[in-house]
């Protein structure tokens, strides 16, 4: 692969980017939590997350979720409060921007947060689910997310203690959603890797098949991954909410 990570030029590697983009039939993103610092969400990993607080054996996974709703909910409280305020940054704007101008196809995140929805991206695969939305585990009725304010748990009018529709600890990812994400990854022609380490599978897979199938891989990142000069064709370090902007203020230039 023609790995270019040694140049360091931000200004060129963002122009070389944009070009990409205008040149590719066929462009995704695959973004993860660095995309949604700038929205005042951090990372459940790392200083700061929630697993530094909370061990997400004990508050994260199904089986703890089903013998103890309340003890859950106080973890899920704090993330949803953190969550619900939040809004889309620069960065979820420019994706959404380039799906307007026709030059992005899609988007798969590892994120719970919705913001590139609220930014207007029309088609994004979200692996682990959406806090948007309470789910109840035993009739599959659904609830905004709102109701969590009224009780500790929200309860289903079944009885049941309702949850955020995400995958917890213990659980398979949707296969419809997971299969989507992979045909994305498959037929892309340019991946944009913004905002993620892409360490944690299934989305460690996806930049791999993208280039295994001939696709050009870029990262934007604050700091080079694993795949950096492995899988990716470049690397553009810094904040991904003053990237993208860049990027597409170069591809309307073009």
């Amino acid at each position: 692969m023609n790995t270019e990570t040694h140049l360091n030029n931000q200004d060129e590697l963002i122009k070389r980017t944009a070009k990409a983009i205008i040149v590719s039939e066929n462009t995704i993103a695959l973004t993860g939590a660095g995309i949604s610092v700038a929205s005042g969400i951090p990372p459940f990993r790392g200083k700061g997350g929630l697993w530094e607080k909370y061990n997400p054996d004990e508050y994260a996974h199904v089986a703890a979720f089903l013998e103890d709703p309340k003890k859950v909910w106080i973890m899920l409280k704090e993330m949803i409060d953190t969550i619900l305020p939040a809004k889309p940054n620069p960065a979820h704007i420019a994706l959404f921007e380039l799906e307007e101008m026709g030059l992005l196809s899609g988007i798969i995140t590892g994120n719970v947060d919705s913001l590139h929805q609220a930014a207007g991206s029309k088609n994004v695969w979200e692996l682990h689910g959406s806090n948007r939305t309470l789910i109840c585990m035993k009739c599959n009725k659904t609830y905004p997310i709102e109701r969590y304010q009224i009780e500790i748990p929200p309860r289903c009018e079944c009885g049941f203690a309702l949850r955020p529709d995400v995958v917890l600890f213990g659980e398979q990812l949707s296969q419809e959603v997971l299969f989507g994400s992979y045909a994305l990854a498959r037929e892309c022609e340019l991946m944009l890797v913004v905002g993620t380490s892409s360490v944690v599978s299934p989305m460690s897979h996806m930049p791999v098949m993208a280039g295994e199938n001939g696709a050009k891989v870029l990262e934007i990142n604050l700091e080079e991954t694993f795949l950096t000069g492995l899988i990716s064709d470049w690397i553009i370090k810094g904040k991904v909410e003053d990237i993208l902007p860049n990027i597409v203020k170069e591809v309307k230039k073009l």
